[in-house]
């Protein structure tokens, strides 16, 4: 891309009041930004009110500077992850974002592969979003990760936010896979949010891809989050939700994903749990229930299942092999549970219990949460 053309684009997507849509309508009328802006008033007013007009002639506050920053950050040249921005027009552009209601206008990727066939997402016929809340339990994490490592090694593309929660578990499980993972963000690529994620996100960028259709220096915005879950769901064959409270940004990526036509799946979790009624309520509403990652490949149709049997199975082994221990976990079961209602359910004394809870806690079989309670982290 010519420093010019870049220019063009980028007054385009700074251009106060055109937005998206209205930008589409003018680049089908005259072809390419550069072509846009060399038109005359009476050929902008056919299609825009008058204020827009003045609008187009005029350079955006700010272009100078972005265009600087963006050609430097393109063309940086000590090694690391590769830069690109992908515009509209480009041939490369993903199919699965075209077709769409709302491609973006710009997409800046930076990772060692690319949006195009390298990552299979052309077709997104090897990918799967997985999606949930910020703030899972224990088990919930697990779960994504579980099912993001299970689903790398069938081969899937695990596509996701970046977020705390959920999307980061299901980042790290698909890198323990050889497939690639792509996290879709809410920021320019010059920002890490959250900044907690800094490490995770260098080593996506070492062996997948972050995307965003911001420009460089975009903070994180609220606006900007539920905006980019349309690009998660189009990027993928279907969506996974482990874990969402009723009011969620993952009930958001799944009802687009539906609008797309792709398949919608929830893992169902405790009734008493506000982070599983997200899912019970996609279910409720036609979403398919999934236990095992090889209940997603079955459903999509993948020939990867029958390898998975193993990879999906639970673990039954105690690093003891204690029967105390696995007694304990039996009333423990899969709810959070307090330290008195363990006492009631097993007869065990204080001393004895606490000892037991520690020793499972330190071998990964359970988790303390706040508010005194205990809940199994068992894969799934």
């Amino acid at each position: 891309m010519q420093r010019e053309e870049l220019s063009a684009w980028l007054r385009l997507t700074l251009t106060p009041g055109i937005g998206n849509q209205g930008a589409r309508r003018l680049l089908a009328a005259f072809g390419l930004p550069q072509a846009l802006f060399a038109q005359d008033a009476s050929a902008l007013a056919d299609l825009v009110p008058a204020h827009l007009v003045r609008a187009l002639q005029q350079e955006p506050e700010g272009l100078a500077e972005l265009l600087s920053t963006t050609w430097d950050w393109l063309h940086a040249t000590e090694s690391g992850p590769n830069r690109q921005i992908i515009c509209l027009a480009d041939t490369h552009y993903p199919q699965a974002l075209l077709h769409t209601a709302d491609p973006p206008l710009m997409l800046y990727t930076l990772g060692q592969h690319s949006l195009d066939g390298q990552m299979g997402l052309e077709s997104v016929a090897a990918s799967i979003a997985i999606v949930g809340s910020r703030n899972p339990t224990p088990q919930g994490a697990a779960n994504a990760h579980a099912f993001a490592s299970a689903l790398s090694q069938a081969g899937l593309t695990v596509v996701s936010g970046m977020a705390l929660g959920i999307d980061g578990a299901a980042h790290q499980g698909a890198l323990e896979g050889p497939s690639r993972t792509v996290a879709v963000v809410g920021t320019g690529l010059d920002r890490v949010y959250p900044k907690r994620h800094l490490k995770l996100a260098h080593r996506i960028a070492e062996q997948g891809l972050i995307v965003s259709e911001f420009p460089l220096g975009t903070p994180p915005l609220m606006a900007n989050f539920p905006q980019r879950n349309r690009i998660i769901a189009a990027l993928s064959q279907g969506t996974l939700v482990v874990e969402a409270a009723v009011q969620s940004g993952s009930l958001i990526t799944a009802r687009l994903a539906l609008e797309q036509g792709k398949e919608v799946f929830a893992i169902p979790g405790s009734i008493h749990s506000p982070q599983s009624r997200g899912c019970h309520l996609l279910i409720r509403q036609g979403a398919k229930l999934v236990e095992t990652a090889q209940d997603v490949l079955e459903d999509l149709g993948l020939p990867y299942a029958i390898n998975l049997i193993a990879i999906n199975a639970h673990s039954t082994g105690l690093s003891e092999g204690s029967y105390k221990n696995s007694a304990l976990l039996e009333a423990l079961g899969f709810d959070p549970c307090s330290l008195d209602a363990l006492q009631a359910r097993t007869g065990w004394a204080t001393a004895e219990l606490q000892a037991a809870l520690l020793e499972l806690e330190l071998e990964g079989w359970l988790a303390r949460l706040p508010g005194g309670l205990f809940q199994q982290t068992r894969q799934a």
